[in-house]
């Protein structure tokens, strides 16, 4: 079921470019904000229910009830969630409330003396199982993609891998503890 999101997300992110996204930058429609919101609470749309979506000072305000809880997020017009807040069951018993601040980055990235075309790598073995998570789910090999680097943010305990294949720079998330990619963004 996780690679069937992984490969919407990726296929709609693949379409949004294929659509001319203008060079001002990418417009992200109130259905990738719910995607992103669903994706991170890891809800199909079909279990989710009274959604909600809300644009509020640069932002958006999405809520929504699960059989597990509810959700409520705050997720810039970039697609980041800026901040989210999960209640279990009906009663309200617990409530996660966590504000996502800017990433912390640990970043390496090494590239051979043909640069342009591919990049030698150096990186430690979590990272490269995030490389290697991303490469397969876009049906990809190293040997493919040039200009690959991978950080960890250890706020999210999520890794941001980017390559570059065919001119386009593609970035994905990673989730560090189980290497499943949570988004793929090209462009």
């Amino acid at each position: 079921m996780m690679v069937k999101r992984n490969s919407l997300i990726f296929l709609t992110a693949f379409g949004l470019l294929l659509t001319g996204c203008s060079k001002s930058g990418l417009e992200i429609t109130k259905d990738d904000i719910l995607e992103v919101a669903r994706d991170d609470a890891n809800a199909t749309k079909s279990e989710c229910e009274n959604v909600s979506i809300k644009e509020q000072k640069g932002s958006y305000m999405v809520s929504f009830n699960t059989n597990g809880g509810s959700y409520e997020y705050k997720i810039g017009k970039d697609g980041i969630i800026k901040e989210r807040s999960f209640k279990r069951g009906a009663k309200e018993e617990t409530t996660e409330t966590e504000k996502v601040e800017e990433p912390v980055k640990e970043e390496k990235s090494t590239t051979s003396k043909k640069e342009e075309e591919k990049s030698s790598t150096s990186f430690d073995e979590g990272q490269q199982q995030a490389i290697n998570a991303v490469l397969a789910n876009s049906g990809l090999v190293q040997d493919d993609v040039s200009n690959i680097t991978c950080s960890l943010d250890s706020n999210t305990n999520q890794y941001t891998v980017t390559f570059v294949l065919n001119d386009v720079t593609t970035t994905a998330v990673v989730d560090a503890a189980t290497f499943t990619v949570i988004s793929t963004i090209l462009g």
